[in-house]
């Protein structure tokens, strides 16, 4: 934790600016934002799997559009297709 004492006659202005100059010098925001955002990798086989899912609803998606089920009108607007 940072710490900052105040000087004699320094405003609370001066004295948050120095505060701020010494957190950002220590690095703690940055090793928060790493923890925070950070994403456990996925295993390799799900990761296949769910492009291996991905691919088949493309192919899917295609067929029905060559056989009519699907109108191209709804490929402009998203909202219509769902």
């Amino acid at each position: 934790m940072a710490e900052v004492k105040r000087k004699k006659g320094e405003t609370f202005d001066a004295l948050y600016r120095r505060f701020q100059k010494r957190v950002k010098s220590s690095g703690k925001v940055l090793q928060a934002k790493k923890v925070r955002f950070w994403k456990k990798d996925e295993k390799l086989t799900k990761r296949r799997a769910g492009a291996l899912r991905r691919e088949a609803l493309k192919v899917k998606f295609e067929y029905e559009l060559k056989t009519g089920k699907v109108k191209p009108e709804m490929l402009t607007n998203k909202s219509k297709r769902r």
